[in-house]
């Protein structure tokens, strides 16, 4: 039986403003509202607005919430003060990513945890198998919806809706706008500056109008994807797996080896000892080539050695790009490779990360 995709609050004012919608996930999102450079270029000059209701809210609570989540995740929460979000993985049990995520620490027993779309359920499903007593999981993805405001103009953008500054990076606010409570942070997935909004379903669209009056360009999952993948941030499901660890996809600054323990940890460590077997790198195309896209076939010495993950062309740079798991030996940048695009080699190289620094984005 075929299952109709889910909608969020949104879809019917984004169909009213033109939107292509495909099926991401299990949800009926926009690809696009005008076209998928347009929006590209918006983010990266002035602000763009996307719907991000899909994604999982889900909260974590009670005296042992801490330590349980130290076990649970693998960064190290111990750096992450009240009022802060962290990067970090749910891992199993061989180090491969089940999903990659941000914590955002509200109390010190207390903890919202924004998970990709696709992995709700099979992440909400690991906490509670791995459940303990004086800890509370409490999925509201359904009673949620969210919005991430990108680009130069963003800063601005909040101030006018919003009458207050916006969280600086990594770290979020707690406010009563809009008839009702907002949790504003200032993450995002474009590399630029920009911040994301979580709030009840009920004030979606009140939320959504203001950001667009005050002049953010709604953009769909098309420009999210070109913008994501300039710089080098991984998609799950595409650059991350169950099968990979997140040494591989040279995420390690994201991991706390150094902590006591966590799932997936004695896997790690073995594989640091013993040497990857794979780095997810980034390539370049070097020759006028169609899109690389992804599970294209990687050649060295007309020998396959590797897949693409994810491949675009890049609207900043006019070049085709891409990322894939590569052997140790052919992952260093100026390493030349070719790409089969449907039964065609086309020159590539692999370079260091990212592909795209953006002149807004706020520093480390």
């Amino acid at each position: 039986m075929t299952t109709e995709p889910r909608r969020t609050f949104l879809y019917d004012q984004q169909k009213a403003l033109g939107a292509r919608c495909i099926n991401f996930g299990g949800w009926d999102m926009p690809v696009q509202f005008t076209s998928i450079i347009d929006e590209h270029q918006a983010v990266r000059t002035t602000c763009g607005v996307f719907d991000i209701s899909h994604m999982g809210e889900v909260f974590v609570s009670g005296p042992r919430a801490f330590d349980w989540l130290q076990h649970i995740l693998a960064n190290d929460l111990a750096k992450c003060p009240v009022g802060a979000g962290q990067y970090t993985f749910l891992l199993n049990e061989r180090g491969g990513v089940i999903d990659d995520l941000i914590v955002y620490r509200m109390a010190d027993d207390n903890f919202l945890l924004l998970v990709n779309a696709a992995k709700i359920d099979e992440d909400v499903a690991w906490l509670l198998k791995h459940a303990s007593d004086g800890v509370t999981v409490d999925n509201r993805s359904d009673t949620m919806s969210a919005l991430a405001v990108q680009g130069p103009e963003a800063a601005r953008i909040f101030r006018e809706v919003f009458q207050t500054e916006m969280p600086a990076r990594n770290t979020f606010i707690a406010m009563e706008k809009c008839r009702g409570a907002v949790i504003a942070a200032g993450t995002g997935y474009t590399g630029e500056n920009g911040f994301e909004l979580f709030f009840a379903n009920s004030l979606a669209g009140d939320i959504w109008a203001a950001i667009l009056k005050a002049g953010a360009k709604p953009c769909g999952l098309g420009a999210r994807d070109t913008l994501r993948l300039e710089m080098c941030y991984p998609l799950n499901g595409s650059d991350l797996s169950p099968d990979r660890t997140p040494l591989e996809a040279g995420l390690g600054i994201f991991v706390a080896l150094d902590k006591p323990d966590f799932i997936g940890r004695a896997a790690l460590l073995s594989q640091k000892e013993s040497g990857l077997p794979t780095k997810l790198v980034a390539l370049r195309m070097t020759e006028k080539s169609p899109p690389p896209r992804a599970h294209y076939p990687v050649l060295f010495d007309g020998r396959p050695v590797g897949e693409t993950t994810s491949g675009v062309l890049s609207p900043s740079l006019g070049e085709g790009i891409a990322m894939a798991y590569l052997p140790p030996a052919l992952a260093k940048p100026g390493q030349a490779v070719h790409i089969d695009i449907r039964g065609r080699h086309f020159a590539a190289v692999v370079e260091k990360k990212p592909f795209y620094r953006p002149s807004s984005a706020r520093p480390a």
